[in-house]
């Protein structure tokens, strides 16, 4: 069954998509990255401090989470928006699954939104502040409102 979630702009740009990690309100600076691998780095990378990191490449979590991928003790990023999470990892590295092992960490994430479209508006706008909202149950309503105030009241990285 499959939990709500959304990605609220500070421009006002929402996005309806799934959750695929904890649920929650998570505010930070909208950014992307274009690697095809290495989705676990990036999360555990102090350098991603702060941000709500969109993954352009359509695929993530395809191999799953190990400990060894880890950069750091900690997940760094702020959030997680991606296109699609496969239904199951598959690789013989795989300790847990994405969605489970981003629920274990507190990362609020999104999937199934058009990550092209946000590229394109972070690409064209510049960077944004961004909040991203998951909900608990299948059919709980979330509060876009809510959302869009935490994306307008985050402070930045400056």
């Amino acid at each position: 069954m499959t939990r709500p979630a959304i990605l609220v702009l500070e421009d006002g740009t929402v996005f309806e998509g799934e959750s695929v990690g904890a649920s929650g309100l998570s505010a930070g600076e909208v950014v992307f990255n274009t690697a095809m691998t290495g989705y676990q780095e990036i999360l555990t990378d102090t350098s991603y401090a702060r941000q709500l990191v969109t993954l352009t490449y359509p695929h993530v979590g395809n191999t799953g989470c190990t400990d060894q991928d880890d950069e750091s003790r900690q997940v760094w990023c702020s959030g997680l928006i991606v296109r699609d999470v496969p239904r199951r990892p598959s690789s013989w590295r795989n300790q847990q699954a994405l969605p489970e092992w981003l629920a274990q960490r507190g990362v609020v994430a999104i999937a199934c939104i058009d990550t092209r479209k946000l590229t394109r508006i972070l690409r064209d706008r510049g960077a944004q502040n961004g909040a991203l909202m998951a909900g608990a149950a299948p059919d709980e309503r979330l509060d876009v409102d809510k959302a869009l105030e935490a994306a307008r009241k985050f402070p930045g990285l400056k």
